[in-house]
């Protein structure tokens, strides 16, 4: 797989980080905007935030419906702090995506969640339309 593939929006994925111990954590903001980008948001008081600032390797792990099955490995670097709702925007340029799919098995769906609260749901429109616009201009 040279780029990466399409994604339902709201796909949770997992950000795994370097330096130290294993770290990996659930990101839902998660946004194709290129064939080897992906930007994110982080709250500025994620572990992985300071990891990514401290070293900027990393890997994202995304299942998704429409057989979407990889790890896109790359560096990370800060975009926009801080964004709506004050979180940070991350770009991870992809260096090496790791095909997981294989003819033996189908992703026929994704991790479902939804958000309890209207202020979330409201804060992370305005997250996904924030990273959208900066995706729009690179």
């Amino acid at each position: 797989m040279d780029v990466l593939p399409e994604w339902p929006l709201g796909t949770v994925a997992i950000l795994a980080t370097a330096g130290g111990a294993p770290h990996a954590i659930p990101v839902s903001t998660a946004l194709r905007a290129g064939s080897r980008t992906v930007l994110l948001a982080l709250a500025p008081r994620r572990e992985s935030l300071a990891r990514l600032r401290a070293d900027a390797r990393c890997a994202l792990a995304l299942l998704a419906a429409g057989d979407v099955a990889l790890t896109a490995h790359g560096r990370a670097d800060v975009l926009a702090d801080p964004l709506p709702g004050g979180v940070v925007a991350i770009r991870l340029a992809v260096e090496r995506i790791q095909d997981h799919g294989q003819a033996t098995f189908a992703i026929e769906a994704g991790v479902g969640w939804r958000w309890t609260e209207a202020a979330a749901e409201r804060r992370d429109g305005e997250v996904r339309a924030a990273l959208a616009a900066l995706a729009a201009r690179m």
